[in-house]
């Protein structure tokens, strides 16, 4: 379909969205210049020139001219999108890109406004500061709507005082060009608003102090900070201001665990509770954003998985909702086929999010009740009527709520209706029936074992909340124990991975997340004692057992040492995380390869192929990155080579085999012998 002439395309776009409608009416201007600009995305280029041809002398001038420019952007957004010049892509970018570019105008004549009386605010060695402001939720990952309120953090470096004449602290100057920048962006005049601002989510919330230092911020994130704002702080990102790298040290720490942070599925998992309590209270079933299968819940299935995986797969630390997606797809974390339907789910109703807004520049996602306006939003969506706009709304909401009921359906928490439930508080006559009918031969030993576990000491300490999660999961792993024949020795070997575990919460709720992965805890540890060692030493391998595709999938060793090479990547200049996640790439691939070795995958000659083919990947990958950290490196590649002898030379590895190896370099730098020597010290530790 031909795309229709600027002046039809204003007209139509006039008839839907009142508020174009009446910017048209006064200012009169706006048409012609619409016609002539319609064709072209509003890029921040156009924003940054259009406003430095009007400068302003006072704050009443840079009000104005924010606002008319707000009118501007949002005029020819909203005729390129119901004209099918934009897509969302562009939408949310340029709206982004405006809400950016007011903050960033705003703040700096502000702030030479304010320094032009108080001095700079300067830190401990002299050097004038800058406020930083942090956009988050939708701003921070570029993704802003029509009609959002821009949710703002003010940080500041350090504490200390102006440079004069009429000094104030830094505290206190940063405060009031915080309170001057609000007023700035969020007053409403006779020319509107640029945005709502929102500065609940900072430090304490509306309690708290409308600016943090480092130090305050950094404080209260290790001691006062609760669990949905590291949620919160996810897509958080620096508008303006320096020492920015500073800052992202305070941040990803606090949001990004360096291991596998199952704990988060739980905690937002009661964050969404509590929103669909407030949903069902306020009667909001027709809110798209916060309703059954709406934008939330998109967002929030994607971004547990950067909770739980963001610290150990950087790549998950992107901030935008669909590159979350294709990430997630990339790493095999959801089929692609699913990433694939809520992307398109997304941007459904992210579209039909703008239409709602448009048509009153009005903060709103619930749809029309009046058939006069479901006419009008089905039009504007390009469906013949209303019953047509439902007929694709309704299955991909269906299909978004019920994919996060996969991900986020509470797990068989409550126990009290299994039978094995306080089988140690028993009389012993009735627990050891118990235990004989479940498949124990020796009923005796194993209830022993129980009690021992009960009343060792390492249990008596467990906090509270891993003591209730521990009893949750004993009385289906009792059972699913005795299904072996060696039922006892299963049990006990059962009992060290839980005491091993027992202080370290994030395992324990990755089992309570994923009950479906006990059975496959138990048929390990049952089938070789070695493995139940294993894993109580490593329990950061439980995670392989959740994908039974991948656990049980050949190795493909180009391929994995290409993706070893990305993650090692993504920690450049982080020796000591990229030698973690070597060795934790060697763990996770041994596991895999005893599971299969287990399941009666490979011959003994195969597994042994295998398992030398992991340690050459891991030797080639350490060479790479050990070489790089070496002083005094005269070329790329180095002139060496690595021998194996015994059993990696032999290829008749083990999976507790030593390697037997030789170094040689062939180099005639004059250095040469000393630079290899530092190479082979440091590859050898």
């Amino acid at each position: 379909m031909s795309t229709p002439s600027p002046q039809e395309s204003i007209a139509r776009a006039a008839e839907y969205s009142r508020y174009l409608q009446g910017r048209l009416n006064a200012r009169t201007e706006l048409q012609a210049w619409l016609e002539a600009t319609l064709d072209l995305p509003f890029s921040r280029s156009e924003m940054s020139t259009w406003l430095a041809e009007r400068p302003w002398t006072d704050e009443a001038g840079l009000k104005q001219a924010l606002r008319l420019l707000r009118q501007n952007v949002m005029c020819r957004v909203i005729v390129r999108d119901l004209s099918g010049r934009a897509d969302l892509a562009e939408v949310t970018r340029t709206l982004t890109d405006l809400a950016e570019v007011a903050v960033q105008q705003a703040l700096a004549w502000l702030q030479a406004d304010l320094a032009s009386v108080h001095g700079e605010p300067l830190d401990s060695e002299g050097r004038p500061q800058q406020l930083i402001v942090v956009g988050m939720g939708k701003l921070g990952g570029f993704e802003l709507n029509a009609s959002s309120d821009i949710d703002l953090i003010f940080v500041f470096p350090e504490d200390g005082e102006t440079a004069g004449p009429r000094k104030l602290s830094n505290f206190e100057f940063f405060t009031r060009l915080g309170k001057r920048l609000i007023n700035a962006i969020g007053e409403l005049t006779g020319d509107g608003f640029v945005f709502r601002v929102d500065m609940r989510l900072r430090p304490y919330g509306d309690s708290g102090p409308l600016v943090s230092s480092f130090a305050a911020l950094e404080d209260y994130f290790y001691t006062q900070a609760r669990e949905w704002e590291r949620y919160a702080w996810i897509k958080a990102r620096a508008l303006t201001g320096d020492r920015i790298e500073e800052l992202e040290a305070l941040r990803l720490p606090f949001v990004f665990r360096k291991y596998l942070d199952f704990g988060a599925l739980k905690a937002m998992r009661e964050l969404h509770a509590q929103i669909r309590r407030e949903v069902a209270r306020r009667e909001m079933a027709d809110n798209i954003k916060l309703g059954p299968g709406g934008i939330r819940e998109v967002e929030f299935i994607a971004q547990v998985f950067q909770l739980i995986r963001g610290g150990r797969q950087p790549s998950l630390q992107a901030r935008p909702t669909r590159t979350l997606l294709h990430q997630l797809a990339a790493f095999d974390l959801m089929p692609e086929t699913i990433t694939t339907e809520l992307e398109a789910a997304y941007v459904f109703l992210r579209n039909l999010e703008h239409r709602l807004q448009y048509r009153d520049d009005a903060q709103t996602q619930t749809l029309p009740h009046t058939p006069e306006e479901q006419a009008m939003l089905a039009q504007a969506m390009g469906c013949a009527d209303y019953a047509a706009l439902l007929g694709q709304l309704d299955p991909l909401r269906r299909k978004v709520s019920g994919q996060f009921e996969q991900v986020f359906g509470a797990p068989q928490e409550d126990q009290s209706a299994h039978p094995l439930v306080g089988l140690c508080d028993m009389p012993e006559t009735a627990a050891l029936g118990r235990l004989e009918e479940i498949g124990y031969h020796e009923p005796k030993a194993a209830l022993d074992q129980l009690l021992a576990f009960r009343r060792s000491q390492r249990y008596l300490q467990l906090p509270a909340d891993s003591k209730t999660v521990l009893d949750g999961l004993l009385p289906p792993l009792i059972e699913l124990a005795g299904h072996f024949a060696n039922a006892e020795a299963t049990l006990g070997r059962i009992l060290a991975l839980l005491e091993a575990i027992g202080r370290r919460a994030p395992y324990l709720a990755l089992l309570r997340e994923y009950p479906q992965s006990l059975n496959q805890v138990a048929k390990m540890l049952s089938a070789s004692p070695w493995a139940a060692q294993y894993l109580s030493r490593q329990p950061h391998l439980l995670d392989e057992l959740l994908d039974p595709r991948a656990l049980f999938a050949a190795p493909d060793w180009p391929q994995k040492r290409a993706e070893l090479h990305q993650r090692l990547a993504g920690f450049a200049g982080d020796i000591e995380r990229q030698m973690d996640e070597l060795r934790h790439f060697k763990q996770a691939e041994t596991f895999r390869l005893l599971a299969q070795d287990l399941a009666g995958l490979w011959t003994i000659e195969k597994l042994s192929d295998h398992l030398a083919d992991l340690a050459d990947l891991i030797l080639a990958e350490t060479l790479d990155l050990v070489w790089s950290t070496v002083p005094g490196r005269h070329r790329e590649h180095p002139a060496f080579a690595v021998i194996a002898y015994g059993k990696l030379g032999g290829k008749e590895m083990g999976y507790a085999s030593d390697l037997d190896l030789v170094f040689l370099y062939d180099d005639p730098h004059p250095d040469a012998q000393e630079i290899y020597s530092k190479l082979a010290k440091r590859l050898n530790t």
